[in-house]
């Protein structure tokens, strides 16, 4: 039963990113004085959240199969 509001914040986070990267690479483009539509940048940034949250997920997958535990140069101390 707890599953739903799991995933409804999932989604709701995913969507934030997605809205918030979507204005930045617009942002960026006026800023650069190359203007681009909103529809070309929402498009991107969807390309880049869907690798975002792909590497997410492996790099958790890869944290379960390896026992949970912090190790390797990029776990930092402790």
């Amino acid at each position: 039963m707890k599953r739903a509001p799991r995933r409804w914040a999932e989604a709701t986070s995913v969507t934030a990113w997605w809205i918030t990267v979507a204005f930045a690479l617009w942002l960026l483009g006026m800023a650069l004085g190359q203007p681009v539509s909103l529809a070309g940048c929402a498009a991107s940034a969807a390309l880049l959240v869907a690798i975002g949250e792909a590497g997410d997920w492996l790099r958790r997958r890869w944290v379960s199969r390896r026992g949970g535990g912090r190790r390797g140069p990029w776990a930092g101390p402790g």
